[in-house]
């Protein structure tokens, strides 16, 4: 149980601080017109002190609770203990400030100080309910978050289904070729296809740097069976930048597209480099007078938007042909 469904991230406090405010200022409502001794700044201090120490009593508890406790319990006692720990937040913080004051000469101390325990109890069972609201909406924020996470996933599998079947389809064609003309080729190429699936089939959708260049040679070296060792990757000392996470068959994408449109029978270099928030791929292959984002382009320009990483853009540059991952 890695992750608890009452977890409440640091933006959710904002509303919590918001709310405990609003409550605060009721407090302070109840206290200041409940009679006309009470019209003070005193009384404004004391409601908002047991607002502020409700808030710390509760952050200090949903903490406990959901790193110690509820990981530990059964699920259907969640709510319960959830709710208990509400009640608490607001009757031990009414009553550490109700304390606290008990030594000054506010007069509002002098008016509840008989049944303050009553408050107390009163208090934690508005927390109680606050508690609840704050439970459901923070619960189907989640569910909303979780609902689009998984529209999210499924976009991108699909986008990533639509990757490298023609290549596998060559990739296939040139062993069965080599069987009968080079066993030893043919037995090299098809360990070097069961490595690139291997890591194909990953599920992870972002893969580090290392990762992805790793695919790319392994790739390169099964197209040099088809391409007699033409295709001369050239890849730039990247041990920088080796962690930065990118999108699966991001690289491999343009060295692929970079083979299928600029060989031209002859050698082609290939040339991946990097800079601080960019990767380039470029080779010195045919150039195309307009560059247009066909398939699996454009499958690379939607994954690096959903996946919120950066963008991709193209340009010719001394006669090269160039590919720009620009990440954020």
């Amino acid at each position: 149980m890695q992750t608890v469904e009452l977890k409440i991230a640091p933006k959710d406090w904002l509303y919590i601080i918001i709310i405990g405010a609003f409550f605060g200022f009721f407090i302070s409502l109840c206290f200041y017109f409940l009679s006309d001794d009470l019209q003070n700044i005193s009384t404004i201090i004391f409601s908002t002190s047991s607002a502020i120490s409700i808030s710390l009593f509760a952050f200090f508890l949903i903490t406990i609770s959901n790193k110690f406790i509820l990981p530990k319990v059964n699920k259907k006692f969640w709510y319960l203990i959830s709710f208990i720990f509400s009640f608490l937040a607001g009757f031990l913080g009414f009553s550490l400030s109700f304390m606290l004051f008990s030594f000054s000469d506010f007069k509002i101390l002098y008016i509840i100080s008989p049944f303050w325990h009553y408050i107390a109890v009163t208090i934690g069972f508005l927390t109680f309910l606050v508690g609840l609201i704050l439970h459901q909406f923070i619960s189907m924020k989640y569910k909303n978050e979780f609902n689009k996470n998984q529209i999210l996933e499924t976009k991108l599998k699909a986008l990533e289904n639509e990757l490298n079947p023609h290549f596998l389809f060559n990739a296939l064609n040139s062993v069965s070729e080599l069987i009968y003309q080079d066993q030893k080729k043919a037995e090299s190429a098809v360990i070097e296809i069961s490595k690139f699936l291997r890591n194909a089939i990953n599920k992870e959708s972002l893969i580090t740097l290392e990762i992805e260049l790793s695919m790319v040679k392994t790739y390169v070296n099964i197209e040099n069976v088809r391409f007699d060792g033409k295709i001369v990757l050239n890849i730039e000392d990247f041990n920088e930048y080796k962690n930065i996470k990118i999108p699966k068959f991001s690289i491999q994408l343009l060295v692929e597209n970079a083979i299928k449109h600029g060989y031209l029978g002859k050698v082609l270099n290939v040339d991946i480099k990097f800079l601080k928030d960019k990767i380039i791929v470029q080779n010195d292959g045919k150039i195309a007078k307009i560059v247009k984002f066909g398939t699996g382009l454009s499958n690379l320009q939607k994954r690096l938007e959903l996946q919120k990483v950066g963008n991709l853009s193209s340009l010719i540059l001394d006669d090269r042909m160039l590919f720009i991952i620009e990440l954020k």
